[in-house]
């Protein structure tokens, strides 16, 4: 199993740094949740080891192998990413879309290939899309849209798959349908590292929790370790109080009000 490793990472925009230093370790074969404030580096850091932004001190590696170093196409082959509310062209068949994360597997004498063609199928399947597969996406819901878009990310055939938010702008009902899949595909071996801002689903859905603050880990590790009401107090600003879920036993945090110091 691949292994997503960050060391003594800086990420910054400009001359802004929004992470500093950082250090951490994915867990293979589970869900990873990157949790915190508007503005903390959540979706920054997913960048980072997405390499879709250059460190600009420390690395990402892959194995071991810093991802900066490594072919475009090796690397996506690799690790497979999500951007946050991706648009697609208009038009563009669910088919064609899903398409297209076979790109990495393709060269300019192997074009369209029976592999190809094996792999859009177990991506469909897996998301449940065959029966829409020439449907356009923009006539697709929205849970049906980002479906396709996890299809087309599940095509390349990765053994890690990053997501920076991928229940936006859904309803709850969606949001569930994405995550209930997120988790199905992690069951099947799919290291999952994901952006969220929903807390209870957070501490439900992922095995491991990195909550972050000012471009720091804060704190990380199990839901019932991380959402406590002292980490929700000091990353979040928020006064809560966790009880346990009735059904699922999962830390359940119910904010209060702002934390006033």
């Amino acid at each position: 199993m691949t292994v997503l490793q960050a060391e003594k990472l800086s990420l910054s925009y400009d001359r802004d740094l929004i992470i500093d230093r950082l250090d951490l370790e994915t867990p293979t074969g589970q869900i990873t949740a990157l949790i915190g404030p508007n503005g903390c580096g959540k979706s920054t850091l997913l960048r980072g080891l997405a390499r879709l932004l250059r460190p600009q001190h420390g690395s990402v590696l892959l194995d071991g192998r810093a991802i900066h170093t490594m072919p475009t196409k090796q690397l996506a082959r690799e690790l497979g990413i999500l951007p946050q509310a991706p648009t697609a062209p208009e038009g563009i068949t669910v088919r064609e879309l899903v398409a297209q994360g076979r790109y990495p597997h393709q060269d300019w004498f192997q074009q369209w290939s029976h592999a190809d063609e094996q792999a859009l199928q177990r991506a469909l399947k897996r998301t449940g899309l065959i029966p829409l597969i020439d449907r356009a996406m923009d006539t697709l819901s929205g849970g049906q849209r980002q479906r396709a878009w996890i299809a087309m990310a599940l095509a390349q055939e990765t053994d890690i798959l990053l997501l920076d938010e991928p229940t936006t702008y859904l309803d709850l009902a969606h949001q569930l349908e994405v995550l209930e899949l997120l988790e199905k595909l992690n069951q099947e071996g799919k290291t999952i590292i994901m952006v969220l801002h929903d807390l209870n689903h957070a501490a439900y859905y992922a095995s491991h929790l990195v909550a972050l603050s000012e471009g720091k880990i804060f704190a990380q590790g199990t839901a019932q370790e991380v959402i406590t009401e002292s980490i929700v107090r000091h990353v979040f600003g928020v006064e809560s109080q966790i009880i346990h879920h009735p059904a699922t036993g999962a830390p359940l945090c119910l904010p209060i009000r702002r934390y006033q110091p």
